[in-house]
């Protein structure tokens, strides 16, 4: 009687570890800390749903998704009209979250908040300023002690959604920039050393004196890097926080239309300005198991899923954008 039980029990379990819906997505570094905390927690409530994530940036994410090797994925920069029209079945953006591009750099002496412009970062990246004592840092910054270092400009070596936000600030602050390298997940950079991920960059700038890069606000919080204040459109310079990426979001107030709009150098008081959206890319078909199962994710994601926004140094979306979305998915 008992064996019969026993069997009967691991036959049920056995059933049910494999009943289990697995969901598979990739994209976005620029996300990655945020989405597995809320993997972790839906899973506390929503035992039947695996997730499994791959962070290999923005443009590793649509390709997969366009091949449908994966059931969602996850981007910085929107998809291209090209993109688009390639893809086998319609693909929607759902803005998750709002996050922050940060200016990080490694030089003795220079602590966090160093002040940059969008043109002299763009002449930095351009390898048309060299030295950490150059006069256009100088300039900006009378009070700091800078040495006369070499700067190392580091940079995405992946197709990057990070690296699309970045260029389309450097575009708008630069016409030179624009010009000569313009804006995308993947451009020609004219200086520096390439790194894989937001994780590579991190790595590369905290173990090199002199670098300069770019990442997500966790990756150099995380990491305890300094981050530049960036002047924004009202002249003011501003760190990359909770309450500045806040503000930049806040700058959006039309939600019924296209949700692939940016806050990049948006306008008003205590912007940071290179903030911005990150989406899910969720292809539309209705009768996807895996899809059902993520929209529901995503459903809560939107919801209840945005309180952990803060503590991983992420804005939660406006609530009547968060609100106007739910009704989007459903």
């Amino acid at each position: 009687m008992f064996k019969n039980f026993l069997m009967f029990f691991l036959l049920s379990l056995s059933f049910s570890l494999s009943a289990a819906q697995k969901i598979n997505g990739a994209g976005s570094t620029f996300i990655y800390p945020i989405v597995s905390k809320w993997f972790s927690e839906y899973q506390k409530t929503h035992k039947e749903v695996e997730f499994n994530y791959q962070s290999i940036g923005s443009g590793g994410g649509i390709k997969q998704v366009l091949a449908q090797t994966v059931d969602f994925g996850a981007t910085d920069a929107p998809m291209s009209a090209e993109e688009l029209k390639s893809a086998k079945t319609p693909i929607r953006h759902i803005p998750a979250i709002l996050g922050a591009v940060t200016v990080t750099y490694n030089v003795k002496g220079i602590e966090n908040g160093l002040k940059l412009d969008g043109e002299t970062i763009a002449n930095i990246f351009l390898g048309k300023v060299t030295k950490w004592n150059d006069t256009s840092i100088v300039k900006l910054n009378p009070k700091a002690k800078l040495p006369a270092t070499d700067i190392l400009v580091v940079r995405r070596s992946d197709g990057s959604g990070t690296t699309a936000v970045y260029s389309t600030f450097l575009s708008d602050a630069s016409k030179e920039w624009k010009e000569k390298v313009g804006a995308g997940k993947n451009i020609n950079w004219p200086a520096g050393i390439g790194a894989k991920g937001n994780e590579g960059v991190t790595a590369m700038v905290a173990q090199t004196d002199g670098a300069i890069g770019y990442v997500e606000l966790a990756y150099a919080i995380n990491s305890k890097l300094a981050t530049a204040s960036i002047k924004n459109k009202n002249g003011e310079f501003v760190a990359a926080s909770v309450d500045s990426i806040t503000k930049a979001g806040a700058s959006l107030k039309d939600f019924s239309g296209d949700l692939t709009a940016n806050v990049i150098n948006a306008e008003g008081k205590g912007v940071y300005p290179i903030s911005s959206f990150s989406w899910i890319l969720l292809p539309e078909d209705a009768a996807s198991e895996p899809l059902k199962a993520v929209r529901a994710f995503l459903g809560w994601a939107l919801v209840d899923g945005q309180k952990f926004a803060s503590d991983l140094h992420y804005a939660p979306l406006p609530k009547k954008m968060a609100t106007a979305l739910v009704k989007t998915i459903k």
